[in-house]
């Protein structure tokens, strides 16, 4: 803790609201999103069918308008969606509690979506902004900051829930009023894009994101790093429950529980440690092999031996973790670097996007793998197939940094010079 406090000191106070900021986002997120599911289906007697749709519009409403929060936060200033989400998102979380009709459960969750669309990429954004040369540093504190949140919300939810739903909902909902009076207050208003193009047709914006080809193949060799870090939520639940039944719920909580710590306790030493050694190209790319070879305990493990099973999910979840923690300062740096400082937002958005999309596709491949290895008592496939995933995926971003394709647009033209 000393550690974290000495560090989130040393920048700017604009960036430690930020931290503090995403603390509490994913604090009250955490605290309802969790248990929503139960609240539809057992609270309100929702149908199977309805409870998906009002989760699914939740997450298309996220994943699907990235894009556009990058765009207004780089057309209006970051401080502008930032607050407009957390308004946002003080609306929809407050309705999930309160009403109980399809149609305003699904406004309450598309609100809910889309207001995480509107302030992750602004927040991101003004982070590297205000961190300057210190981009890694900040974006792995920032981490600490995000996983401390996921770890407690469930916790306080948990708590709160044994009251009532609704006081769930409405302490989230409080949480993110404050968030939003803190913001305006706080936040500087200045414009998001460092060229100041206000002018600037969205179409043109878009179009010199997406010709921007180096960023796009970062973001599209990353694909298989949002793929792997999604299985704390798939197919590292799905095996705890194959080995325990229904005490697997209890074994997935403590999965949750390990990333989280490995996450807010590694955090900055791993990157401090990565930062000495490696360069950020090396970091990313060591970083994503130990997320891939994290899964290889899993295949190795013989089925049916529960003890076995489980200590390999706390080496998997421990790893994966760990890895994740290496990767993530330095691709979150990158993004900004591949951008040359210019609609950063916009890239963090489609970055996001892009990552989406990856995962739902990724998760279905998955989901059907795991589906015909349990059908051929063959789960070793699975293990074996996201440890490949992880393993291209470091052998992609090596292979665009050994082509320069990770350099700074500034770097770039002096190579080809």
């Amino acid at each position: 803790m000393r550690t974290l406090r000495r560090q989130t000191l040393s920048f700017p106070p604009t960036a430690r609201l930020l931290m503090a900021n995403q603390f509490a986002i994913n604090l009250a997120f955490y605290m309802l999103m969790p248990y929503l599911a139960a609240h539809l289906s057992g609270g309100l007697g929702l149908a199977a069918w309805a409870v998906g749709l009002v989760l699914g519009v939740r997450n298309f409403s996220q994943q699907g308008m990235f894009l556009i929060g990058g765009t207004l936060a780089d057309r209006f200033g970051h401080k502008t969606p930032i607050i407009a989400g957390c308004l946002l998102r003080t609306v929809g979380f407050g309705l999930l509690g309160w009403v109980d009709n399809l149609p305003a459960l699904i406004a309450a969750s598309a609100a809910t979506g889309f207001a995480g669309a509107l302030f992750n990429p602004a927040v991101r954004a003004c982070l590297a902004a205000e961190a300057g040369e210190r981009r890694v540093d900040a974006f792995a504190t920032f981490n600490v900051y995000y996983q401390a949140g996921m770890l407690l919300g469930p916790l306080v939810g948990l708590a709160l829930l044994a009251a009532d739903f609704r006081l769930v909902c409405t302490i989230a909902a409080a949480i993110f009023a404050v968030l939003t009076v803190l913001q305006w207050r706080a936040l500087p208003g200045r414009r998001g894009d460092g060229d100041g193009r206000a002018s600037e047709n969205v179409l043109a914006q878009w179009r010199t994101v997406v010709a921007n080809r180096p960023f796009l193949l970062f973001a599209t060799a990353m694909i298989g790093s949002q793929i792997l870090t999604f299985q704390v939520y798939l197919a590292l639940p799905l095996a705890a429950q194959d080995a325990l039944g229904a005490k697997g719920t209890w074994a997935t909580s403590g999965l949750f529980v390990v990333s989280a710590v490995v996450a807010v306790a590694g955090q900055l030493r791993l990157t401090g440690w990565a930062k000495r050694r490696w360069s950020a190209d090396q970091a990313l790319v060591r970083g994503l092999a130990a997320m891939g070879l994290a899964f290889l305990p899993l295949a190795l493990t013989p089925p049916g031996a529960t003890a076995a099973v489980l200590a390999a999910l706390a080496v998997a979840v421990a790893l994966l973790a760990a890895g994740g923690a290496v990767v993530y300062p330095f691709e979150m740096d990158t993004v900004v670097s591949l951008s040359g400082n210019r609609l950063v937002a916009t890239h963090y958005g489609l970055y996001n996007t892009v990552s989406g999309l990856g995962i739902t596709l990724g998760n279905l491949a998955t989901g059907v793998l795991w589906d015909f290895a349990v059908r051929h008592d063959a789960l070793w496939l699975t293990w074996c197939a996201l440890t490949v995933t992880g393993l291209a995926c470091a052998g992609s971003v090596a292979a665009l940094a050994r082509a320069g394709g990770l350099a700074l647009r500034e770097e770039r033209r002096l190579l080809t010079a």
